[in-house]
C-alpha cells in the first residue's frame, strides 16, 4: 500500500467530513450562539465531561478565549462546571439540561440531513458504511497512547 496515497486520501476524506458537517448544520438556527460556541457545545456533547484544556486543544482556541466562551455559555445556562470527585482543584464541564436540549435539537436536525443523504442507500451499503466508520474510528480517529 502506498502510504503517501493513503495519507492524501485521508486528507481529502477529512476535508469532506468538514464540508458535510457544515452542510448538515448550516440551516440549524443557532439563535444567539456563535459558531465557535456551537462547536464547543458540540464537542462537550460528544465527549462530556471535559476539561477546559481539552476544549481548548480540540477546538484550537487559546485557553483565555476558551475560558471566556465557556463563561458565556455557562451564563446562558447551556453548560455547567463541577469539581472532579478525586481532585477538587480540577473542574469538569458538561452540558446543562438546557444545553442538552439545544444539542438534542441540533443533532436531530443533523440526523434529518443524514437520513436524506442516505435515503437511497441499500441495507448492504449501510452495513458497509457502518463497518467502514468502525474501522476509521478504531484506527484513525481514536487516541493512541
Amino acid at each position: 500500500m502506498d502510504r503517501k496515497a493513503l495519507f492524501d486520501q485521508a486528507v481529502a476524506f477529512i476535508t469532506s467530513v468538514h464540508q458535510v458537517t457544515y452542510e448538515m448544520t448550516k440551516d440549524f438556527a443557532l439563535g444567539d450562539i456563535t459558531p465557535v460556541q456551537y462547536g464547543i457545545l458540540e464537542y462537550i456533547a460528544v465527549a462530556q465531561p471535559v476539561t477546559l484544556s481539552q476544549v481548548s486543544d480540540c477546538k484550537h482556541i487559546s485557553m483565555p478565549n476558551t475560558s471566556r466562551e465557556l463563561k458565556k455559555l455557562t451564563d446562558r445556562g447551556l453548560c455547567e462546571k463541577f469539581d472532579a470527585p478525586d481532585d477538587k482543584r480540577k473542574q469538569y464541564i458538561r452540558l446543562s439540561p438546557d444545553g442538552q436540549a439545544f444539542m438534542n435539537a441540533a443533532f436531530g436536525h443533523m440526523e434529518g440531513q443524514f437520513r436524506m443523504r442516505l435515503a437511497t442507500a441499500t441495507e448492504e451499503q449501510l452495513e458497509q458504511l457502518s463497518a467502514a466508520m468502525g474501522v476509521l474510528q478504531a484506527s484513525l480517529f481514536s487516541e493512541k497512547s
